[in-house]
């Protein structure tokens, strides 16, 4: 892991400005416009969630270097109300707040890598890696 920067989800606006900072150090990595979408539709859905369901938290995202390889990692915590059944919010079409989000299927869809633990009470946390081609 290398470069870190976190933003605190607290309010509508931190959604925005954590997808602009996504967006820039994808596209500092030097990820196209397609893979620069999807990343940032990723840190959208996943900022979203912690904002609907958990009220607060954070989102981070890392410059990921691996086995010669580049990629961008977002780590999206709180400590919400926890997820009961993550195999139900893995399903397709599954939704509590009634949107129309990629959901977390999407999420996992749209990324190269994806991990999500969850404690009742405790809060969440998801893990997702881009690589670059």
């Amino acid at each position: 892991m290398e470069l870190q920067s976190c933003v605190k989800i607290i309010n509508e606006w931190d959604i925005v400005a954590v997808r602009q900072l996504g967006r820039n150090v994808a596209k500092e990595l030097g990820f196209g416009t397609v893979d620069q979408a999807r990343i940032t539709t990723a840190i959208s859905e996943l900022a979203r969630n912690i904002f609907l369901y958990a009220g607060q938290g954070e989102v981070c995202i890392v410059k990921e270097h691996q086995n010669g390889r580049n990629g961008l990692k977002i780590i999206a915590k709180d400590n919400g109300p926890g997820i009961a059944d993550i195999r139900r919010v893995m399903e397709d079409g599954y939704t509590t707040s009634g949107g129309l989000g990629a959901g977390l299927p999407g999420v996992k869809r749209l990324m190269d890598e994806f991990d999500i633990q969850s404690k009742l009470h405790e809060g969440t946390e998801i893990v997702a890696v881009k690589w670059l081609r």
